[in-house]
């Protein structure tokens, strides 16, 4: 079987290489020139691996197989787990060589250096184990569309839930966007529901939703008609070149530009939804018609007062407090093609053979009650998944943050490669796609694009028990969700017959779920009628988890800030496998903070949850026997890493100490250890060096990595650990607020933002640390033009020396950003710190005079004469 299985793999992998990993339409031939760069270039790295073995026991050989594994050339791979092994035996001789010379005049200082060198050492092992076998696993789009599961007709359905609260904090256009690229995209219109969550309940996103409906009617069409990509119409139009792939280019560029001026309404009509609504419940509630009992309600258009919040809040009608809502704004297609009209007056642009139907759309806001915890995010995810069993019970759920859009339209086709796929595709929970992101600066400088992980750490885990669930973007099995077990671990059935204390009293739900569990199913059209409309109202009570496993064993993970991670976790615990998809064009993308503070807030939140994570029953070393033992290895390592961060914060403090004391030193000899420090902080680039080569990044994305790390170690990770400390001290739990992504970006600076300043305690550390370091570069200036540039006391400091310049030249980007706008001149940045360098040198040399004048005159004497009588002399 497994010699049936590799034949195929590698009868497609000169054929299928451009094709099923950019995800284009159709099949690229491995002729055509495109493709041929395509398949030298990831022959460089990349060779088909076999895929036999104990995971594709039980294949059914009358079945093709849907996706390709790919693993590194043993050229490159063998050298990289070489360097692994030497940077290895490195850190034990240097750790023999410590021990062997202990520093006695500071043993204290020794010992603590020596403990953090032994957790940098075992970090550092963590991060690298799970590295070891990198696979890129590869969709094959035209054996999906060969096989009888993947044409149109038996696709399996889709579920995707998009989840906004803010429409200020996340913009609304952002969010509209997101579900016109998922209401357009190429799937089958009767196969897939698009649900919005708006946990703040307020009306301009349900208007907003009512716009998109609208706006909807002519841009799905149009996109279909004419291959639009991507459909987000936004990203759309603001490229600076549109490519036209589609097969009516003599009516494209008419169809474009109405479509276009339409867009252009559309927004207006979006921006002006605000003071819209506003004026409208203004004229009602001052018109003297209104209900009794209703003070300063908000107003629909249909005249009847909002159910959710209020602009001027009210009881029952504010943030945190107000009913359940949910609204079929479109409602389940029907099942047969229909065909637009013709070009008229009234229609200009010709759909006559453009099937004009549009998925089902379904607004929906959650009940919230003071009292409750309402468990944020993945709160609204599990009310989102209940929701949807009795609405359309889709076998699959796709979920979207509201600022990330479809960018390529096979985006939901590739997931089910894995999913549908004969070897172990049932075994399969979620796919996870990289996070790719728009309006990032050019340079990237606070690493928005975090090519290191997405590219690096995720391909890693895809050779083990596969990536860990990242938040957005992300293809789940229903039943993964309801906290199920793998086929490979359960019985032929579910059983759910006395589940109501895990799942809850609701018997419709109960019944779904063994539909839910059918991969093969479709979306099912319901009637909203009062019964289910009541149901819909259980589901989204408050009070309905209560006494439930919803939050721990069901549904997504509550009381943690990383719930996406620990949702993971929890699945790979049980034995499921997970896939990662990379696709060019990308599958989505989103939009990233790219001002530093929410930059550093965002990573805040993540390295908290981490640590969480670590301190919670989701600890790594809890798991059962399921967990592949490296995957265990790389969820120790997602938990615990902001803790190594403390250490290397007392690192960038030290020269602190030597500032003031001439003999204070970690280790004697100093040469010698500087020496060894130098050799394993080398011997880690070189594999640095290999691993940009085997993820396809860039050493700019590398730098970049390297730099954020150190800028995240100064200040963010051991505030998360501060964090932490207190938490487990008194008991409360940590507020890690929601990341902005509102920009003051204006049309004259699309980035500027980028060089925006606001001040939070959060940037004290990194700025101590900057001065710190400045100061040390200028004493050792100092000390070599005080003491002479030949003796112990110089040589030692510029050997210090080294060190402290390579943390400014980590942080420079952080000095850049707290810059503001003088940031955009870097050169401004390079004189001021050789002035402050400078002037330090000069205090030095001063201070030194005034403490030890003969010496200095002697120092000053020796030099006038060695200028005066020149070499000879």
């Amino acid at each position: 079987m497994a010699a049936v299985v590799t034949r195929r793999a590698n009868a497609r992998v000169e054929a299928l290489d451009a094709d099923a990993e950019s995800g284009v339409h159709g099949r690229t031939t491995a002729d055509s020139p495109v493709a041929k760069r395509v398949i030298d270039a990831k022959d460089d790295v990349w060779v088909a691996a076999d895929e036999g073995g104990d995971m594709y026991s039980g294949t059914d050989a009358s079945r093709p197989i849907l996706f390709r594994t790919m693993k590194v050339k043993g050229s490159i791979l063998h050298p990289y787990r070489f360097f692994i092994l030497v940077r290895l035996v490195a850190i034990v001789a240097f750790f023999a060589w410590r021990i062997e010379h202990r520093n006695r005049d500071g043993v204290w200082l020794w010992a603590t250096s020596m403990v953090a060198d032994v957790w940098f050492g075992f970090s550092w092992l963590l991060n690298q184990l799970p590295k070891l076998n990198p696979v890129k696993r590869v969709p094959d789009l035209a054996a999906l569309a060969d096989s009888s599961s993947g044409s149109d007709d038996n696709l399996p359905g889709i579920d995707i839930f998009v989840t906004t609260v803010d429409p200020v904090d996340e913009p609304i256009l952002y969010t509209v966007n997101t579900i016109l690229s998922i209401l357009a995209t190429d799937y089958p219109v009767d196969k897939y529901a698009c649900y919005l969550s708006d946990d703040g309940a307020t009306l301009v996103h349900y208007e907003a939703m009512l716009e998109v409906a609208n706006f909807a009617v002519l841009w799905v069409p149009f996109c279909r008609k004419h291959c639009v990509e991507p459909r987000a119409p936004e990203s759309y139009f603001g490229m600076k070149t549109q490519p036209y792939i589609g097969g009516m280019a003599g009516e494209f560029m008419k169809d474009h530009r109405r479509v276009r001026r339409e867009y252009d309404e559309f927004k207006v009509r979006i921006d002006s939804l605000s003071s819209t609504i506003r004026q409208r419940s203004d004229a009602y509630n001052n018109s003297g018609n209104k209900g009794p009992g209703l003070v300063r309600a908000t107003w629909m258009a249909d005249g009847t007062p909002w159910p959710g919040t209020w602009i001027e809040q009210a009881e029952n009608h504010r943030k945190g407090q107000h009913a359940g809502i949910v609204q079929v704004i479109l409602n389940h297609p029907s099942r047969k093609p229909q065909l637009g009209s013709p070009a008229s007056k009234d229609s200009p642009i010709d759909f006559s053979n453009v099937d004009t139907r549009i998925p089902m759309l379904v607004y929906m806001s959650r009940e919230k009650r003071p009292g409750y915890n309402h468990q944020k995010k993945a709160g609204a995810m599990n009310v989102m998944l209940r929701v949807s069993a009795l609405l359309s019970n889709a076998p699959f759920v796709v979920n979207f943050d509201c600022d990330h859009y479809i960018n390529n339209n096979q985006a939901l086709r590739a997931p089910m490669c894995f999913m549908l796929d004969p070897r172990d595709g049932q075994n399969t929970a979620f796919v996870q796609f990289p996070q790719r992101f728009d309006d990032v600066d050019p340079t990237d400088r606070y690493a928005n694009h975090n090519r290191v992980f997405f590219d690096g750490t995720m391909l890693s885990l895809n050779g083990l028990q596969g990536p860990s669930y990242l938040g957005t973007g992300t293809m789940f099995r229903r039943v993964a969700l309801y906290g199920m077990e793998p086929p490979r671990w359960r019985a032929d059935s579910i059983k759910l017959a006395g589940k109501s204390h895990d799942f809850g009293t609701s018997t419709s739900l109960i019944n779904s779920m063994p539909d839910g569990a059918i991969q093969e199913r479709s979306i099912t059209p319901v009637v909203v009628d009062e019964p289910l409309a009541n149901e819909l109202a259980v589901l989204m009570t408050c009070a309905y988890e209560d006494g439930t496993s919803w939050g721990r064993d069901v549904g997504w993970v509550y009381n943690i800030a990383t719930e996406d991670v620990v949702t993971g976790f929890r699945m790979h615990r049980q034995g499921w496998r997970s896939m990662y998809c990379s696709m060019e064009p990308a599958a989505f993308r989103g939009t990233a903070p790219i001002n530093l503070t929410e930059r550093l807030l965002q990573v805040l939140r993540w390295s908290g949850g981490s640590l969480e994570m670590f301190f919670s029953h989701s600890n790594a070393l809890l798991a059962g026997r399921r967990l592949h033992p490296l995957q265990r290895v790389a969820y120790l390592n997602m938990s615990t890493y902001p803790i190594v961060t403390v250490f290397i914060f007392a690192y960038n403090l030290f020269p602190v100490m030597w500032l003031v004391s001439e003999q204070f030193y970690i280790q004697r000899p100093f040469g010698t250890y500087i020496v060894y420090l130098a050799a394993v902080i080398s011997i880690i680039h070189v594999i640095g060096m290999f691993e940009v080569k085997w993820a396809g990044i860039t050493l700019l994305d590398w730098c970049r990595n390297e730099q954020f790390y150190m800028i995240g170690a100064t200040g963010v990770y051991p505030t998360a650990v501060l964090y932490m400390a207190m938490k487990l001290v008194t008991g409360k739990g940590i507020y890690f607020r929601l990341t902005s992504k509102q920009s003051d970006a204006c049309s004259d600076d699309k980035f500027a933002d980028l060089y925006t300043v606001r001040w939070v305690p959060l940037l004290i550390p990194t700025i101590v640390v900057l001065v710190v370091n400045v100061a040390a570069v200028g004493t050792a200036v100092g000390k070599a033009v005080a003491w002479g540039v030949f003796t112990d006391q110089a040589q030692h400091a510029m050997l210090g020396m080294v060190f402290n310049v390579w943390i400014l030249v980590l942080l420079y980007p952080f000095a850049l950003g707290i810059m503001g706008r003088w940031g955009k001149r870097p050169a401004l940045l390079f004189v001021m710190l050789v002035m402050a360098i400078g002037a330090v040198a000069l205090l030095y040399i001063m201070l030194h005079g005034a403490r030890y004048p003969s010496e200095l005159s002697e120092v000053a004497a020796s030099l006038g004469k060695a200028s005066l009588t020149g070499p000879s002399g």
